[in-house]
């Protein structure tokens, strides 16, 4: 039985299970960003944890 990777978007934290989240590249390094539905609603900035890009 092998551990499911869970993912957590990179502004709050939470877990990208609901409708309307996103994954993708961070515009600067390629690093994977989350980003939940409400986070990217509200404009909410997010940091790159490899290379510490920041972006609403």
């Amino acid at each position: 039985m092998s551990a499911q990777k869970v993912e957590y978007c990179t502004s709050c934290g939470i877990r990208l299970v609901e409708k309307g989240y996103v994954k993708f590249p961070c515009p600067q390094c390629g690093a994977e960003i989350g980003r939940c539905a409400s986070c990217r609603q509200q404009g909410n900035v997010y940091t790159c944890s490899k290379c510490g890009f920041k972006a609403p």
